[in-house]
């Protein structure tokens, strides 16, 4: 996942105005990571885990509000079908569509903005990752890139390319990033992402979708998550709830990787881990589930994340050495033109 300087001074015009928090800005979509370090690690007893290099992780699973961005700079005409109606017919959904082929727009329903999205597929998501990767413009293949489909929307996940710089989290990230401990390279794993080994305490939800428990919203610490049906509002007995409230993070600061929405990784065919809002047991949350469904499959309970490189996605010290060379003259440097 190394990429040439030429992407890297890409990139940093794009973050550029972020230098306060660690976020990227491709156009109208922001998205926080959160460093996964301890390159090397070991893997958990069953295989899972490893991985040789640092990276970056969504720090909350992809909102309603992200796709939605997405789908009005890409989606006028939908030829990759990357609206589900479900998102705008189910309460669980969060995006309505208006308009005909050609002009269709997308909106965000009342108090779903910052809620996973969800009836997403491997492919959604993999389209998602493309068009990040090419410049996230109206004019940004969502076809090649970090992953070569050429208008597939069904059969084989295909493995990322070997430049792909955003991308699905392969299975031993997602597993890293949600369950390893930190803080060297055999420090062990937690069987939940809240930083703990026993079964998590499920939130209830306020009347508009926030983690709840006790009296205390949001819930943005300890061994919570949205299990067992618990979160209910919407006239919905369980849905999904605002990201970031839900509970503690995992030891590298992502939230909601137990719990909330299933989240997709590049495990064959199409693997999903996490648990969701509906999950009846923890063990569904818990690092020794896996599941393997068809990489079109959608549900109201499946959503997901992306992964990054480091050197993609600078850290605050990079911002300031990047507006450091801005004031030296840089400027053309960083809006160089490049093909993904």
């Amino acid at each position: 996942m190394t990429i040439p300087s030429a992407r890297v001074f890409r990139v940093l015009a794009l973050v550029i105005s972020a230098i306060v928090s660690p976020a990227v800005h491709a156009h109208a979509v922001t998205i926080d990571w959160v460093t996964v370090g301890d390159p090397g690690n070991a893997a958990n007893t069953g295989g899972y885990g490893a991985v040789a290099t640092d990276f970056q992780i969504m720090k909350y699973e992809f909102t309603n509000q992200q796709y939605t961005d997405f789908l009005n700079t890409v989606a006028a005409t939908d030829t990759f079908s990357l609206y589900n109606p479900e998102m705008g017919s189910s309460a669980r959904g969060g995006i309505t569509q208006s308009g005909t082929s050609g002009s269709y727009t997308y909106a965000v329903k009342p108090n779903m903005g910052e809620k996973p999205v969800n009836y997403i597929t491997w492919f959604d998501a993999a389209r998602v990752s493309n068009w990040l990767m090419n410049g996230a413009t109206g004019a940004s293949s969502t076809e090649t890139g970090a992953y070569t489909l050429n208008g597939a929307t069904s059969g084989s996940a295909p493995a990322s390319n070997r430049d792909a710089t955003f991308l699905i989290p392969t299975e031993d990230q997602w597993y890293k990033a949600a369950f390893y401990m930190g803080g060297g390279t055999n420090a062990g794993y937690w069987a939940y992402a809240s930083q703990s080994s026993t079964a998590p305490t499920a939130v209830n939800a306020t009347t508009v979708g926030t983690g709840t428990s006790g009296g205390v919203s949001p819930v943005t610490s300890g061994d919570f998550a949205n299990y067992i049906n618990a979160a209910s509002w919407n006239s919905e007995t369980g849905n999904v709830t605002t990201v970031g409230t839900n509970g503690g993070a995992s030891a590298y600061g992502a939230f909601d990787m137990s719990g909330n929405v299933w989240e997709w990784n590049d495990a064959p065919s199409g693997g999903i881990r996490g648990g969701a809002y509906d999950s009846l047991v923890a063990f569904s949350l818990s690092s020794s589930a896996r599941e393997l469904v068809a990489a079109s499959y959608d549900s109201p309970n499946v959503g997901f994340r992306l992964a990054t490189s480091v050197a993609v996605v600078p850290e605050p010290s990079t911002y300031a050495m990047a507006l450091a060379g801005l004031a030296c003259g840089g400027y053309s440097l960083f809006h160089r033109r490049r093909d993904r």
